[in-house]
C-alpha cells in the first residue's frame, strides 16, 4: 500500500494546524457560521441531527493494522466506542464533540490518515473494487491509478469548488464490484489488440434523486493520458454544470443537458490542449505508482494440500462449512483466500463496529493477513490474504468477535444508511428497518434457499444507501410528517447495470417486513430451478410482484 513520505505528512498536518486555528475562531465566535461551515466541509466535518459527524477517508479502501488501531484509540476516547463503514469504503464516527476534531485529526495523521475531500464540493475518495489486487478475475491491478487519481486531486485548487461534490472508480476485473457505472466518472481498465493498457471512460453515472447509469463516451484510453482526460472532463463541467440550483448541479444532469455525444465531443476538444501537458503520465510515474503496491512475500503453496484439512473439519462443522461457502473467496494465488468479516449479525446497524472490535481486526490483520485490511463499498471488511490451511483456526477467532455470521451476499448481507438517527436530512429511520429485516429473516437456511439478494436501505432520496441499485430497494419517504417507505425492485449495481423500479404507493414502517414477505414468497412459488431473484423478477416483470403485494396489503 501507499506509504506517505515526507511531503504528504507535511501537509496533512499544516490542513491539521489550519483547522485547528478556523475551529477556535468559530468556537470563540469570531468566525460566522456561514464562513465555517465549507472549511469544515473541507476537513470532512458536517453538523447531523444530534452531534457532528465526522468522516475519516480510506483511500481505494486498503489500510494497514497501526491505522486500524488508530481508529479504535480515537473511538474510544472521542466518541462513543463504535465507528460506521460507509459506502465510499471510508468510516464516520457519529457523536465527536466539535472542540476535539482537530486533535481527532492530529491523531490520525501520525498514522497518515485523514479527512480531506470527504465532503464538499470537490473529488471525493476514490474507490474501487475490495478485491483489488488479488481477484482471480482482475486484468489489471486498478490500486496504483486510484493513487495516481489520489493525489493529482487532492488539494488541487481548480476542483476544490465544483458545482457539487464529484466520485471516481476504477475497476480492473471482469466482474465490476466497485458500482463504476454509478458515479460521476467510472473507470474500466482494458487492454487494446495490442496489449496496451487503457480505460474505458464512463460518465454522468449517480444516484440520488435523479438515478443515472454512466454513460460510454470513450471506449480506450491510453495509460498515459489517464489524468489529462480527467482533467478535461472536469473542467467542461466545472465550466458548464449549474451552480443556480444544487439538485441539478451534478456531472449527470449536464451530460443528459447536452447529450452524451455533445459533452464528449466537448471534452475532446478541451483535451487537445492538454494532452502533451506537464500532466500527462510517464512511464516513470506509472512505475512510481506500481512501486507502492508490490507482491507480498506468498508462499509456493499446493491449493488442494493446502485445503486437505479443511475440507475435512467443513464435513464435520455445518456452521463452519456454510461459513466457507458465504464469506471466503478465491484468490489469484494458490493456497490463498479473501475473507469477508461480515459486519451484518442480526440486531447491529449494518457497518458498525466497536473500538474493540477493531482492535481484534487489527490483531486478525497481522497474524493472518500481511497486517492489511480492506473496506468494502458493502460496508464489511475483508482479510485479502489468508493461508488456507489457517481458515478453521480464523473462523473460531471470528465467531467469538461477532465476524463470522455467514450471510455474505445475502437478503441480511443489507447496505444501509445511518438514516433519521442521525442524519439531519434524512426523511425516515433506516437502521429499525434494518433491525426488523434481520431478526425476521434470521434463519440461515431460509436465506441460502433465497440465494443472493441485494438489499439496499435509504433514508433519503439522498441515496446514500444506494436503494436504486439494490435488487430489492427500500427508500424512506415523509409523508405530512410521517415515515412512510417506498420499495423498489430490479436495480443492479454489477456489469448488466440496472435501476430499480418503484413498486408502487409506499408503506408505514409496521408494513415493510411484511411486503417483503410478500416478494419474497412470490419468487419462491414462481421461480425456475436455480434461477436468482434477479433473474425471475427480470423474466417475471414488476407487475407479478406489485399485483400480490397490494393485494396482500389491502
Amino acid at each position: 500500500m501507499y506509504v506517505y513520505d515526507e511531503h504528504d505528512k507535511k501537509l496533512i498536518l499544516e490542513r491539521v494546524a489550519q483547522f485547528r486555528r478556523q475551529t477556535q475562531r468559530y468556537l470563540e465566535g469570531n468566525l460566522p457560521e456561514e464562513h465555517f461551515l465549507p472549511l469544515r466541509l473541507q476537513n470532512g466535518l458536517y453538523v447531523q441531527r444530534l452531534a457532528p459527524m465526522l468522516r475519516i477517508a480510506v483511500p481505494y479502501g486498503l489500510l494497514n493494522s497501526k491505522q486500524l488501531r488508530k481508529l479504535a484509540h480515537v473511538t474510544r476516547h472521542y466518541d462513543k466506542g463504535y465507528i460506521h463503514v460507509t459506502t465510499r469504503q471510508n468510516f464516520q464516527l457519529n457523536w465527536p464533540q466539535l472542540e476535539d476534531v482537530p486533535d481527532i485529526l492530529e491523531e490520525l495523521a501520525e498514522v497518515d490518515m485523514h479527512a480531506v475531500q470527504t465532503s464538499g464540493n470537490c473529488i471525493r475518495n476514490t474507490t474501487t473494487d475490495h478485491f483489488a489486487g488479488i481477484a482471480p478475475d482482475e486484468l489489471i491491478d486498478p490500486r496504483p491509478y486510484c493513487e495516481i487519481v489520489r493525489q493529482w486531486s487532492t488539494f488541487h485548487p481548480e476542483y476544490a469548488f465544483l458545482p457539487r461534490k464529484f466520485k471516481i472508480a476504477i475497476s480492473g476485473s471482469v466482474e465490476d464490484r466497485a458500482a463504476i457505472r454509478f458515479h460521476d466518472i467510472g473507470l474500466q481498465i482494458v487492454t487494446n489488440d495490442d496489449g496496451d493498457i487503457g480505460f474505458t471512460v464512463m460518465v454522468g453515472g449517480g444516484l440520488g434523486r435523479t438515478p443515472v447509469i454512466g454513460k460510454v463516451i470513450r471506449d480506450f484510453l491510453p495509460e498515459h493520458d489517464l489524468l489529462t482526460y480527467l482533467e478535461a472532463i472536469l473542467r467542461v463541467y466545472n465550466l458548464n454544470g449549474r451552480r443556480d440550483n444544487k439538485y441539478k448541479a451534478r456531472i449527470k444532469i449536464l451530460v443528459n443537458a447536452m447529450g452524451p455525444e455533445k459533452f464528449a465531443e466537448a471534452v475532446e476538444e478541451t483535451w487537445k490542449s492538454l494532452q502533451d501537458s506537464p500532466t500527462r503520465l510517464t512511464d516513470k510515474e506509472i512505475k512510481r505508482a506500481k512501486s507502492f503496491f508490490t507482491e507480498p512475500d506468498y508462499a509456493t503453496l499446493d491449493d488442494t494440500a493446502e485445503m486437505a484439512e479443511i475440507n475435512a473439519l467443513r464435513a464435520d462443522n455445518p456452521a463452519f462449512a456454510q461459513w466457507l461457502t458465504q464469506n471466503v473467496h478465491a484468490h489469484r494465488v494458490p493456497g490463498y483466500r479473501a475473507i469477508t468479516l461480515s459486519l451484518k449479525p442480526t440486531g447491529i446497524a449494518p457497518g458498525d463496529l466497536t473500538d474493540t472490535q477493531l482492535d481484534v481486526i487489527a490483531d486478525l490483520a497481522d497474524h493472518y493477513s500481511l497486517g492489511e485490511i480492506r473496506t468494502t463499498h458493502l460496508q464489511n471488511m475483508v482479510l485479502g490474504d489468508v493461508r488456507a490451511n489457517t481458515l478453521f483456526e480464523l473462523w473460531e477467532k471470528l465467531v467469538a468477535n461477532g465476524f463470522a455470521t455467514a450471510n455474505v451476499g445475502t437478503l441480511t448481507d443489507m447496505i444501509c444508511c445511518p438514516g433519521g438517527d442521525y442524519c439531519s436530512l434524512a426523511n425516515a429511520k433506516s437502521i429499525p428497518i434494518a433491525k426488523d429485516i434481520q431478526q425476521t429473516f434470521d434463519s440461515l437456511d431460509y436465506l441460502y434457499d433465497l440465494g443472493p439478494i441485494d438489499l439496499n436501505i435509504s433514508g433519503c432520496m439522498n441515496a446514500c444507501g444506494h436503494h436504486h441499485i439494490g435488487h430489492i430497494g427500500i427508500l424512506g419517504v415523509d409523508k405530512k410528517g410521517k415515515e412512510f417507505y417506498q420499495v423498489q425492485l430490479g436495480g443492479n449495481a454489477k456489469n448488466d447495470a440496472a435501476l430499480g423500479k418503484v413498486l408502487g404507493p409506499a408503506f408505514t414502517p409496521d408494513q415493510v417486513t411484511h411486503v417483503l414477505k410478500t416478494i419474497l414468497d412470490t419468487y419462491v412459488e414462481k421461480r425456475e430451478p436455480e434461477e436468482s431473484f434477479l433473474d425471475a423478477y427480470t423474466r417475471l416483470g414488476l407487475p407479478v410482484f406489485k399485483e400480490r403485494v397490494y393485494a396482500k396489503a389491502n
